[in-house]
């Protein structure tokens, strides 16, 4: 039996409201429970005048009925479409019409013959687009960001359906008004355009084979269970053959009071802010829950196979079902998987297989759910390696566990990665405020959280040695993923709906009310950076240092201010060098002495820059750059490890030209930059091949000859400065100078890569003008309006009023530095046979800035609560100088954005649109079934060309 270190404690506030907390919580957290049964779980965060918020709702796909699959995630989407005061013009009006669609939908579900069922959503269609006339869409978004709101959106997964606001702490009962509306009733409007939005949805997973795997793989381990039976998106023809009455009916049962939370964590007061959540949700009565029959899956007892096939890089993935989160069986698959992968890459798959270059990629994780779990292995093999071969790999890994083949010092250096994590979970208000709502979900305590990890200290290596012998046998699911043509796909007829009004000008008292209401203005706080970051200087190099004022992890960094640019193999150098060791330690021990001190390094290269991260405990921090050092100047080249280093690369070059996100983000970077881009600029296979690795290694021994600086970001700047000078050496070696690359002028061409999925995807891109700071907040207030969010003109056009995708934008991109152009880019992804209606739309839309007054006041005014309630912390303090500094500005340039939005006019938004958007010329990227490609239209786009995967890939 473990002591336990955290216990839970009853208290009254002084407002006599009883609460617990948990003894030694550093985080002081509060749980109350209002009489009709709602949680709260409140927490104090005071890095910004701003509360993080949650909703987490005890329900998901899980208790889909049988006959509705995808209901809950329907739910969801409808939960953002209003009430009977939020978003109606003439609320009894538009209930009669809605009435009537939700009897069709009834009638229209029951029958089965496709012709009548094509008059009946005619019919729907028809009504829809009468009652959209007194509906005003995206009025909840509307709402919402008039408080300065970012981060809204939702979520729904097995057991959860959970929504999140980020809230200046000056609108907290204006979001309790709206919470509370939204939450009192929902109202399915704007319904079959929605529906048709969430079917979009279904054919992006569709086109992503990580989740075709996942359902053969929960299918197979959940034969019974809703797991493995309900996928959260839905069957299709539930989908295509809903019931709005059978939403109504799961809403009324599942979103009660005593079924669902409100976790806020930020700037505010606890006696006040409990107050104000009982004033508004206490009076929302409490309801029993329908009662649900446990489903007990029986233990699987044979290897369960399945296989998938798709057009990317063949993989396998096995799996067993593990006992609930939380229990004794759960927590010790979770160490298993830290065994095997691990964040210090110290794991036995890590070292055996990847470090080795066995396989492309081998990794182990665990998921526990609120009933069951499981652990699971993924293996990417060489392309000359059976799938089988990759199995019985990571098969033989788990053996070696069974034995007691791993080291001592492992299961204690897993536990102390877990404090480390948790540590800098908690620190942060989003990230405390998702345990905290995941606690809830799971039907755990604060308390049981807070022991978790004294639990998992408890385990012996003899405790996972029994575990493992008893755990891992022939009861496995496997599932092959395949190269090849996926037979399963589902391709859908467009329905043909009529575009819905979306009355864009219109307000309902309730938004109106919800605008008059204003609270004392956040004043906005800009930072002086002079002031925040102490510098120094040690022998050469200049020291900049930040103070941790939240815990005991400290992390150093290294800047280079040269990057791929001044040297084109610079990446490939570093990347070599996770695999090379030195005289002292084997590339395995070097993984293994960093995991034990808590010291991660992360390498990363840009164009402009080198970054070198060391991470992990204050204390420790001093031995993570003594290894680092080693490492690096003691590199030891290894032609052996090369030689396998180079067919690994080579592998994965040819792995990501499977991959249509990869395939879609080359494609449009070619769009954009042409064929002499920096990104098609690449060591080629020749000279990989022929290289030696000295060309690489003695990169590495030479780093810290040339200029540089160092941030610490900790505690003790003093000590550090006492210590770093030893690691710091004369600077001898000058940057070598930067290649220069073309920034062509883009228009008149579309560029095409053929590829079996159900969607389309296009974007445009067009070369603006010149960077110019002065436009920032012109550019902030004009993707809020027009391009992208929930309640944005081409959101509202595309997706509310024709359904026409799931996701559509427009986006202005500032260039990161002076005397570079800006980028204007549209996307658009959907089914083959909206493309042309949809581009036709963007095209439209963009021609001349659609003047909304109040979509642009409410824009603006949200820019403005964002800025003001926004505060630069942490490391950002600094990284912010050296974005900047690119800008040739050395202060908080985000006064001069607020300044400037304070007095923007429409008017002025409107002439920034004329001379910096109007006359861009775009080219086009389009990835699809060519089959399904409309070339009449294509062909008016531009001059067309099928472009191959080496053009864009260059390799």
């Amino acid at each position: 039996m473990i002591d336990k270190k955290y216990t839970e404690t009853v208290h009254t506030d002084m407002n006599h409201y009883e609460y617990t907390t948990v003894t030694h919580d550093e985080n002081k957290v509060r749980v109350y429970t209002l009489k009709n049964g709602l949680k709260v779980f409140l927490a104090q965060n005071f890095d910004a005048p701003r509360i993080q918020t949650f909703i987490p709702v005890r329900t998901g796909s899980n208790n889909d009925p049988a006959d509705n699959t995808g209901l809950a995630h329907y739910l969801e989407h409808m939960m953002f479409k209003g009430t009977s005061k939020i978003g109606t013009q003439d609320w009894e009006k538009e209930k009669k019409l809605i009435d009537q669609i939700s009897a069709l939908y009834e009638a229209h579900k029951a029958e089965q013959d496709p012709e009548k069922k094509k008059e009946i959503y005619k019919k729907i269609d028809q009504i829809s687009q009468e009652a959209s006339q007194y509906a005003i869409a995206n009025e909840y978004d509307k709402a919402i960001s008039s408080l300065g709101a970012s981060g809204t959106n939702a979520h729904t997964w097995f057991d959860e359906t959970v929504y999140k606001n980020n809230i200046p702490n000056n609108e907290l009962e204006k979001w309790l008004k709206i919470e509370k509306e939204r939450f009192s009733e929902i109202v399915l409007r704007l319904f079959h355009t929605e529906l048709e939005s969430v079917y979009e949805e279904f054919n992006r997973a569709q086109d992503n084979d990580s989740r075709l795997v996942n359902y053969e793989l929960m299918d197979a381990l959940f034969p019974t269970h809703p797991n493995g039976q309900q996928t959260t998106l839905g069957k299709p023809e539930h989908l295509k053959n809903p019931s709005m009455e059978a939403i109504h009916k799961y809403f009324d049962e599942y979103y009660v009071p005593n079924n669902y939370a409100m976790v806020l964590v930020g700037d505010f007061d606890f006696e006040e802010t409990i107050q104000l959540i009982d004033q508004y949700f206490g009076t929302i009565p409490y309801r029993e829950l329908p009662e649900k029959t446990p489903v007990i899956e029986k233990p699987i007892t044979e290897v369960v196979t399945k296989t998938v096939k798709s057009p990317t890089t063949p993989r396998v993935q096995l799996a067993w079902r593990t006992d609930s989160y939380g229990t004794r069986e759960a927590m010790l698959a979770d160490i298993v998987a830290n065994i095997l992968s691990n964040r210090g890459e110290a794991g036995l798959l890590d070292l055996h297989i990847n470090q080795t270059q066995k396989m492309l990629w081998a990794q182990a994780f665990s998921v526990g759910l609120k009933q069951y779990g499981y652990f699971s292995i993924v293996a990417v093999p060489k392309e000359t390696q059976a799938l089988d071969e990759a199995k019985e790999m990571v098969l033989e890994e788990i053996e070696l566990i069974k034995k007691g083949d791993f080291p001592d010092w492992m299961l204690p250096a897993i536990i102390n990665d877990f404090k480390l994590q948790r540590m800098k979970g908690l620190e942060t208000a989003e990230g405390l405020a998702t345990t905290l709502y995941d606690t809830y979900i799971k039907g755990r305590t604060w308390e049981q959280e807070l022991n978790e990890m004294d639990e998992y200290s408890s385990f012996t290596k003899e405790d996972v040695i029994h575990f493992a012998q008893a755990f891992f046998k022939n009861n496995y699911v496997v599932v092959y993923k395949e190269k090849g043509v996926n037979d399963k796909l589902v391709r859908v007829e467009n329905p043909g709906i009529t575009p819905v009004k979306i009355n864009r000008d219109a307000q309902s008292e309730f938004l109106q009310e919800i605008l008059a209401d204003q609270p004392e203005d956040i004043k906005p706080e800009f930072i002086d950076y002079q002031k925040e970051i102490a510098t120094d200087h040690v022998r050469d190099k200049k020291l900049s240092f930040v103070k941790n004022k939240h815990n005991d992890i400290a992390q150093v960094h290294f800047i280079f201010p040269f990057g791929s640019d001044n040297d084109r193999d610079l990446g490939t150098s570093t990347q070599f060098l996770q695999y090379v060791g030195t005289h002292r330690f084997s590339p395995e021990d070097l993984k293994k002495e960093f995991f034990k001190i808590g010291v991660s390094n992360d390498f990363k290269t840009t164009n402009n820059q080198l970054l070198i991260t060391l991470s992990g405990l204050e204390e420790n921090i001093e031995k993570g750059i003594s290894l680092l050092q080693h490492w690096m100047y003691e590199v030891k080249p290894d032609q052996e490890i090369y030689t396998q280093f180079v067919d690994t690369i080579l592998e994965n070059r040819e792995a990501v030209k499977k991959d249509k996100n990869r395939i879609m983000t080359a494609l449009t970077t070619y769009t954009k930059l042409g064929s002499t881009s920096r990104f098609l600029d690449i060591i080629s296979k020749e000279e990989l091949e022929s290289s030696k690795a000295e060309v690489f290694t003695d990169r590495m021994k030479n780093l810290f000859k040339y200029p540089y600086e160092i941030f610490f970001y900790g505690k003790d700047f003093e000590n550090f400065k006492g210590y770093i000078g030893k690691y710091i050496e004369a600077e001898s070696l000058q940057i070598p100078a930067p290649k220069l690359y073309p920034e062509p002028n883009t228009g008149g061409n579309v560029f095409f890569i053929n590829y079996d999925m159900v969607q389309m995807e296009m974007s445009k891109a067009g070369k603006g003008n010149p960077v110019n700071p002065s436009n920032f907040g012109k550019v902030n207030v004009f993707n809020e309006y027009f391009g992208r969010g929930l309640s944005s003109i081409v959101f509202q056009e595309i997706r509310e009023s024709k359904s026409l995708a799931y996701s559509a934008y427009v986006s202005y991109s500032a260039h990161s530095e002076l005397n570079h152009p800006d980028y204007i880019t549209t996307y658009i992804g959907t089914q083959p046979d909206k493309l042309m209606i949809a581009v036709d739309t963007m095209n439209d839309l963009m021609s001349e800035l659609p003047e909304v007054p109040s979509q642009f006041e409410n824009s603006k005014n949200a820019a403005l609560k964002q800025i003001a309630s926004t505060r630069v912390t942490r490391t950002n303090i600094f990284f912010n100088t050296l974005r900047l500094k690119k800008l040739n500005i050395t202060h908080d340039f985000r006064k001069d954005i607020y300044e400037q939005i304070q007095v923007l006019k429409f008017e002025d938004l409107k002439q920034f649109y004329q001379a910096e958007i109007k006359p861009v010329h775009f080219n086009t990227a389009i990835i699809g079934k060519k089959e399904n490609l409309n070339m009449e239209a294509v062909s008016k786009m531009g001059t067309f060309t099928e472009v191959s995967l080496q053009d864009i890939f260059g390799h």
